[in-house]
């Protein structure tokens, strides 16, 4: 009788321990969907300020980009003495815009891969406490 009590009070025990366990994970995943929403709110405040002046920006720099492509085109085609002047303006204009297009997306990819888009801080939270679970379960094994 007294062997059936002591097993009677391990199993409340280990039911009172997974009972604190799965509050305590459910609690961890709480905070971390908070810091999460938390970070990601923040970037969007930011991008609803940036999203429209880019877009102007765009508009604006593709007014200037056409009219300094005709002046440039013009300018060319000014000191060429041919009946193709135009062709040539325009051509020589082109491998210039093509050449400078080049230079700039190969930084600007560059530069994306060396920015990610996701959390920076919730992944590395989430990263160390990857590592403060692992060195538990060692430590209990």
């Amino acid at each position: 009788m007294h062997n059936h009590a002591e097993s009677n009070q391990s199993a409340r025990s280990l039911a009172s321990i997974v009972a604190e366990l799965k509050h305590e994970v459910k609690d961890f995943v709480d905070t971390r969907v908070v810091m999460f929403k938390s970070e990601l709110r923040e970037k969007l405040a930011h991008w609803k300020v940036a999203a429209p002046l880019a877009g102007l920006g765009v508009v604006l720099l593709a007014t200037a980009y056409l009219l300094i492509t005709l002046s440039l085109v013009a300018l060319t085609a000014a000191f060429i003495h041919s009946q193709y002047r135009w062709f040539f303006g325009f051509l020589g204009v082109g491998v210039l815009w093509a050449i400078l297009g080049g230079v700039a997306a190969y930084i600007a990819k560059r530069e994306f891969e060396l920015s990610k888009v996701m959390p920076r801080q919730t992944l590395e939270v989430l990263k160390g406490d990857k590592v403060w679970i692992q060195q538990e379960v060692r430590n209990q094994a």
